[in-house]
């Protein structure tokens, strides 16, 4: 294996391990444990909701986009040459801001159910496994997604003329976001998706 294929993982590993570190010291504790926590969790606030906004629009646009298409083609048949991109796009954009967003609200597909059988010592070990492999597989995607953004940003996308830097940026951002969700997730555990469920 080469320095290309190893240093990424090798990097990650030990951003997870310092990370996971730093998120079993804040968990618990008063003074300035607690008000690192309480800034994570406001800095998790307002990143969820930017997020949450952001995969919004890009579900907006996708939406008009896709609807435009339709009417261009089937109306007035010349099919326009930019909305397939834009909804690819867009809808790209979505799904990896959008990601954020199902991480903060536990609405994942994870260990429930051995996270509700498990008391005490055991559950926080099942909760820093869930976190380092969160965290591990969202630092591949940033590495991976800012060095596929840079190698692209000369290309243009067909139909849009914009660099195709502005469709991988997607990855990076939204595990930049993610990452704050999970950490966030991790010392102030949320569970919506299960406490909705049938």
């Amino acid at each position: 294996m080469n320095a290309m294929n190893t240093l990424p993982l090798q990097v990650t590993g030990v951003a997870t391990l310092l990370a996971l570190v730093f998120a079993f010291w804040l968990k618990s504790g008063d003074g300035l444990r607690a008000q690192l926590r309480a800034g994570v969790l406001t800095a998790d606030r307002i990143g969820t909701t930017i997020a949450a906004i952001i995969a919004c629009l890009a579900l907006t646009v996708a939406v008009f986009a896709g609807l435009w298409q339709v009417v261009a083609r089937f109306a007035t048949e010349t099919p326009s040459v930019w909305s397939e991109a834009l909804v690819r796009t867009a809808l790209i954009w979505m799904a990896f801001i959008g990601l954020a967003v199902a991480i903060r609200a536990g609405a994942l597909v994870s260990i429930d159910i051995a996270h509700r059988l498990s008391r005490g010592m055991l559950r926080s070990v099942l909760e820093g496994i869930s976190l380092a492999s969160i965290l591990l597989m969202l630092g591949v995607m940033f590495w991976f997604g800012w060095t596929m953004a840079e190698r692209v940003k000369f290309q243009e996308m067909a139909g849009l003329e914009v660099s195709m830097a502005w469709g991988y940026a997607a990855i990076p951002l939204g595990a930049v976001f993610a990452m704050l969700g999970s950490i966030a997730h991790f010392l102030d555990r949320r569970s919506e998706e299960l406490e909705s469920a049938v």
